[in-house]
């Protein structure tokens, strides 16, 4: 059985190695001038490093952003081009009555099948997170995005998750389908769906969040620069920063709202209503929401605050474990679906 799977397989292994080999080849190049141009701009750059962090990030994004979806859309071809015609052109062809009515079971025959290709995917999948979340790691470094979805999706062991999910996916679709394209395409619509999904209506839920309060007196303005806050004034070190300030209404019922950041972590409340030390919204000249004043300057010599819910940065690991459990454990289930759907329901 694993030298007829080899053999039906041999074409795809075979590109997927190939492509692996100079995906390798362009990281390990691009990576090593990328640490290089690193080490000779930010890395020397002292206190006053915005300049620097800037055009860094600004020469390496596109590229970055490139080699991230290219990790992301890996496990999705794994599923929609390995896992999808696994079973499904077995039935197209008949071939499946060949083998069953020889000394291999339908067990033993699904098993090798899920068992070898599978963990090839898995594997290529694998060595490509790691060499990306090796590359990436400077421009992850002065980002402090892990958080972001397409970066969570595409650095750490997530994306062999992913993989053994999309292919355990694409082999049961092709098992229920019984047509090799029709399963390449509900694969694809399915993964790719999860992958929406996950990042908005799932992960956030992984743990309970963190509920803090942040004084506006100790917020730094992003773009401001490491030593101030972007008025003239020192920032406090609480590395909580101003992401945006808004201004709305008119008088006495304008209002403030302030989105705040803090790197590494994953603010998931958005931006909040300035409130006062009882936890009332105070809105007007008390809220510094007057137009003809600098917001940035009533809030320096204010005793307001604003409520963010968060998940901190220390919690990113935690949840790379728990996705990589969730994934793992829906292709385990999708597994014993088909091992069941096959020796009880196909004839």
């Amino acid at each position: 059985m694993i030298w007829l799977t080899w053999r039906q397989y041999r074409v795809q292994t075979l590109v997927a190695l190939a492509a692996l080999v100079a995906v390798t080849a362009t990281l390990v190049i691009t990576g090593f001038q990328l640490r290089d141009t690193y080490d000779s701009t930010v890395a020397v750059c002292g206190s006053d490093c915005g300049d620097a962090k800037n055009a860094f990030v600004t020469q390496y994004g596109t590229l970055s952003a490139f080699v991230t979806g290219l990790l992301i859309a890996v496990p999705v071809l794994m599923g929609v081009f390995w896992g999808a015609p696994l079973i499904a052109r077995e039935l197209e062809t008949g071939t499946h009555r060949l083998i069953w009515n020889q000394s291999i079971t339908r067990t033993h025959w699904l098993g090798v099948k899920l068992t070898a290709v599978g963990l090839a995917a898995v594997a290529v999948t694998g060595l490509l997170s790691l060499l990306v979340t090796w590359w990436a790691s400077p421009l992850d470094e002065i980002n402090s995005d892990r958080f972001t979805p397409l970066v969570f999706d595409g650095r750490g062991i997530v994306p062999l998750a992913y993989a053994a999910f999309a292919f355990t996916a694409g082999a049961c679709a092709g098992l229920l389908i019984r047509r090799t394209v029709p399963a390449m395409a509900a694969t694809l619509a399915v993964v790719a769906a999860v992958q929406v999904l996950m990042p908005f209506a799932v992960r956030p839920h992984f743990m309970e969040p963190v509920r803090t309060e942040i004084a506006l007196s100790a917020l730094t303005l992003r773009g401001g620069g490491p030593d101030e806050a972007g008025d003239g004034t020192a920032a406090s070190g609480s590395g909580w920063e101003a992401t945006n300030i808004s201004l709305s209404g008119e008088g006495d019922a304008a209002q403030v709202e302030v989105g705040v950041a803090r790197p590494g972590a994953w603010v998931v409340s958005g931006s909040g209503p300035v409130l006062d030390p009882s936890g009332r919204e105070v809105r007007g000249a008390e809220g510094c929401a007057q137009r003809d004043i600098d917001p940035v300057e009533c809030f320096a010599k204010s005793d307001l605050h604003v409520e963010v819910v968060h998940h901190p940065a220390d919690r990113y690991w935690t949840f790379q474990w728990i996705e990589t459990g969730v994934f793992l454990a829906l292709s385990g289930l999708l597994t014993g679906f088909c091992t069941w759907w096959l020796r009880r329901r196909l004839n």
